[in-house]
């Protein structure tokens, strides 16, 4: 029986056996994560975690209306396997499960057979809206706009805006990789950027001496973009960022472009160095990662930088450019296979 318990344990199926009074005699470890719950043992209500306010479990109110009691009833009455999509509520939104329910001698084994597949989902969804919530507020600190469209649920771009010595900083990152590890990563970036340090070049030096404590591969790097907006003049520093930093003012568009590696660990002690450009009101400043330049229509053509800039010599400021750049991407691509993220600053 320790042998038959120890494998069930361990299963990613969610797996619970009832006894014939609809007493939860075993509950798996994948059982109790997905209804969030530490009862291994006892009443449907505890081991499920309905929240019902009874004493006995099936007295209650709402008891007559419990999709799990009536599924394993269903499978006790007939003496054959029984089917059943249930859909919980939950605090963190519903949790939709299809369970089996087996007539086992005196026992009923019910098995959640998408139970590991939901408990991903979920977990996405959280971390989705942990990430939702590391993007900068709207212009709190100066008047900017930004778009962030990932291309799956977790993304690898990183735009962020604070206020340094009074000053405005505007930074964006893109990490290696997509999905679930690309998010991890542009975590690390959050956490590891130095949002006291007003030198550009300086907070990605830092940066890039955190990043080397990882031990990661050469296949994981990322590519930093960072500006400080002054009174007159923008100090900035890119480090492998592909797309360029524009500088829309009335001469046009100036296009500012450093030769510096990623943050990697191609070349760990390298030493980035601050750029300053002067502007005037009413410029506007923009930030972009290479996923809106690169990305393709369905017959492969890129959107280009030259798109990009055309629509920012229309624009009248920061909203009207990302918000015109935002739909010509949208009618240009329909779905990307990339991050697409900008920042545009009215200066």
């Amino acid at each position: 029986m320790s042998l038959y318990r120890d494998v069930l344990e361990n299963i990613p199926t969610a797996a619970i056996v009832v006894d014939g009074a609809l007493r939860v005699k075993y509950a798996n470890r994948a059982f109790r994560a997905c209804f969030f719950t530490d009862s291994e043992r006892g009443s449907l209500k505890d081991v499920i975690n309905c929240g019902e306010d009874v004493k006995v479990c099936g007295k209650g109110t709402k008891c007559a209306y419990c999709a799990m009691r009536a599924l394993f009833l269903s499978a006790m009455k007939s003496g054959k396997p029984a089917f059943r999509k249930l859909i919980f509520r939950r605090g963190t939104g519903d949790l939709a499960l299809r369970i089996k329910a087996e007539p086992m001698g005196n026992y009923y084994l019910g098995l959640v057979d998408n139970a590991y597949q939901s408990e991903l989902a979920r977990e996405m969804d959280n971390a989705k809206d942990i990430q939702q919530r590391l993007l900068p507020p709207a212009g709190r600190d100066a008047s900017y706009s930004f778009m962030y469209i990932p291309c799956r649920e977790i993304g690898g771009d990183l735009p962020d805006v604070y206020a340094v010595n009074g000053e405005t900083m505007g930074v964006l990152a893109d990490v290696s990789g997509k999905g679930i590890s690309a998010g991890m990563l542009s975590a690390f970036v959050r956490a590891g950027w130095d949002r006291s340090e007003p030198s550009p070049a300086r907070a990605i030096d830092g940066l890039n001496k955190k990043f080397q404590e990882l031990n990661l591969d050469e296949r994981s790097y990322v590519t930093v973009a960072a500006a400080r907006i002054g009174k007159e003049h923008i100090d900035y520093c890119a480090a492998g960022h592909n797309a360029p930093i524009l500088l829309k003012s009335k001469r046009g568009i100036d296009e500012i472009v450093q030769s510096a590696p990623p943050v990697s660990t191609w070349l760990p002690d390298f030493r980035y160095t601050d750029g300053s450009i002067p502007y005037e009101k009413g410029d506007i400043l923009v930030l972009l990662t290479d996923g809106v330049t690169e990305s393709r229509n369905a017959r492969g053509q890129e959107f280009s930088l030259e798109r990009v800039e055309e629509i920012l010599l229309q624009a009248n400021d920061s909203e009207s450019f990302i918000e015109r750049l935002k739909a010509s991407l949208k009618e240009f691509c329909g779905t990307f296979s990339d991050d697409i993220t900008a920042i545009a600053f009215d200066l």
